[in-house]
């Protein structure tokens, strides 16, 4: 799904909302649409029930985790509250997972916050560890990185 798409930006406005709310301000790290079109990335958009209800995305990037390069970036992952608690971005995660490697990734890297404890847990317990910090909020005491090594085994999620 293109990210200008209208559900798509409707679900992006309303996580710039939440961080506005646990961060006091949106997330300002540089995106460009193109970042997320194939080859360099895929923005995705889950339904439940006809209703727009997660997003979440990966762009290629140049961080070398686990002694590789043929990394991605995950980006822009949410869920709606009122959908949240059903397994939804556990089955983003695994859909990107699955997305990334089949487009070459060996290795996804992430960054979350510290006012994010829910995402911290969805990552650590889908078998991401820390990675040292990259990107926009690399020098942020509130900034957590996370990598998980891909293999060919990786499971696909439904996402749609």
């Amino acid at each position: 799904m293109p990210y200008g798409q209208p559900d798509a930006m409707r679900l992006i406005a309303e996580v710039q909302a939440e961080y506005v709310q646990r961060y006091g301000g949106p997330d300002d790290t540089p995106l460009d649409h193109a970042m997320f079109e194939p080859p360099l990335g895929s923005f995705y958009v889950a339904y439940a029930e006809g209703t727009a209800v997660a997003t979440g995305a990966w762009r290629r990037c140049s961080v070398v985790v686990f002694g590789t390069d043929r990394t991605a970036e995950i980006k822009r992952m949410y869920v709606v509250p009122g959908a949240r608690g059903r397994g939804i971005a556990r089955q983003v995660l695994a859909h990107l997972e699955a997305t990334a490697a089949e487009a070459g990734a060996e290795a996804l890297v992430l960054e979350t916050g510290l006012r994010q404890p829910e995402a911290i847990d969805l990552y650590e317990s889908s078998g991401y560890t820390p990675v040292p910090g990259f990107g926009y909020y690399r020098d942020s005491p509130l900034s957590r990185c996370f990598g998980k090594r891909l293999t060919s085994s990786t499971p696909a999620g439904a996402c749609g």
